[in-house]
């Protein structure tokens, strides 16, 4: 058997590492509020930051981020597995085992992350799910696209009724409890009262009563990006713009129904997990397709420095958590709790124009990021 090899600078798809960038900034505009307060995992940011302003950027984010740029995160990293495996395939390799030690890696990087820096890790679900969409390798095109679309129906649609006809009952929820000690050991406490609390608040999002609405929310897109990689919407744009442009009207069109529409009858409790689960996910592919479609028109040039921070996703990702935990948590800035939501946003662009800046440096003297080499050396078995 021939050893695989990772991916060249050549081979590269650059409108992919763009909308791979675009999602780190996503996720960092999500991350960041859940970083510096505890609202938005436990409630109560509209009695903390009670102003106009701050209203309004919730609402952006809600609508223009919010479950969109994981969701889009997750069709990428099925859409990369695909595209391992074929180039494994291609060149004679045994697929099964590399992948299985690549998501066995990435599931060590999610550990560290998150119990040692943040609760709010992806990295540790991604390799967890990663072994199921490895499932889904030697499956029919059909059974894919129909599981993907079964999972995602099969959560969003029985609990969006059940919490419809609970809406009297009072929906909105905030765990006073929780606040009052997420304040107390990330405002206050020492390094070990924050890894305390960080386990607790990884712990009450990644429940076993949990996984199931994880698995089916976030595999769904995995599959999707799996099905587009076999379809290769993406390696070939030209060939497949009339679909390109087809999905991304449709996909368009159910971002701004679920997105959206829901500011125009009161943004409703009982309808969040369809707004998340069909707007998020319709969002992720509608912001893929803009940025492939973009790249093909004089758009690019707008977009086209994201793929420096896309192409060293890991590293970035992880130095974002970084520089938050020093930031807002008591053994650094200790600005926990006393950012305003416009503040926030302030501070992700200032961090992420760095990111750019930073990745394009890195990118002009090394072939990965550093991150990236470690995974692909770990992955490999040898240095690359």
């Amino acid at each position: 058997m021939k050893e695989g090899t990772p991916i060249q600078g050549k081979e590269r798809l650059e409108w992919v590492d763009t909308a791979r960038g675009l999602a780190i900034l996503g996720i960092f505009m999500v991350n960041v509020p859940a970083f510096n307060a505890p609202f938005f995992l436990y409630g109560g940011g509209e009695e903390y930051f009670p102003s106009a302003t701050s209203d309004a950027v919730r609402a952006i984010i809600d609508i223009f981020f919010q479950a969109s740029f994981y969701t889009l995160f997750s069709l990428m990293f099925g859409f990369g597995l695909q595209m391992m495996k074929d180039r494994l395939v291609q060149k004679g390799t045994a697929y099964e085992a590399v992948l299985r030690r690549r998501l066995f890696v990435l599931f060590l990087f999610g550990v560290f992350h998150a119990f040692v820096i943040w609760h709010g890790d992806i990295l540790l679900t991604y390799s967890v799910l990663g072994t199921l969409v490895i499932l889904f390798m030697k499956r029919k095109d059909r059974t894919v696209l129909a599981w993907a679309y079964g999972l995602l129906l099969a959560v969003t649609v029985p609990f969006t009724l059940m919490l419809y006809a609970a809406r009297n009952y009072g929906l909105e929820y905030i765990n006073r409890d929780g606040i009052e000690a997420a304040m107390t050991n990330y405002g206050n406490g020492s390094l070990l009262d924050i890894w305390s609390q960080n386990t607790a608040d990884w712990w009450y999002t990644n429940s076993p009563g949990n996984w199931p609405f994880l698995i089916m929310s976030m595999l769904p897109m995995m599959l999707f990006g799996m099905y587009i990689a076999r379809k290769r919407w993406l390696h070939e744009p030209e060939r497949h713009e009339a679909t390109l442009w087809k999905w991304w009207s449709i996909t368009g069109l159910l971002f701004f129904l679920f997105k959206l529409g829901p500011y125009f009858f009161g943004t409703p409790a009982w309808f969040d997990m369809a707004q998340d689960n069909v707007g998020g996910s319709a969002s992720a592919v509608f912001y893929v397709l803009s940025v492939t479609l973009l790249y093909k028109s004089a758009g690019k040039a707008l977009i086209r420095p994201l793929r420096w921070v896309g192409r060293m996703s890991l590293s970035n990702y992880i130095f974002q958590s970084v520089i938050s935990f020093v930031a807002f948590y008591s053994v650094g800035l200790g600005w926990y709790g006393n950012v305003t939501p416009l503040q926030s946003v302030l501070f992700v662009f200032v961090v992420f124009s760095g990111q750019i800046i930073i990745s394009r440096w890195w990118l002009s003297r090394y072939r990965f990021g550093p991150l990236e080499w470690v995974w692909r050396t770990a992955t490999y078995g040898r240095k690359v």
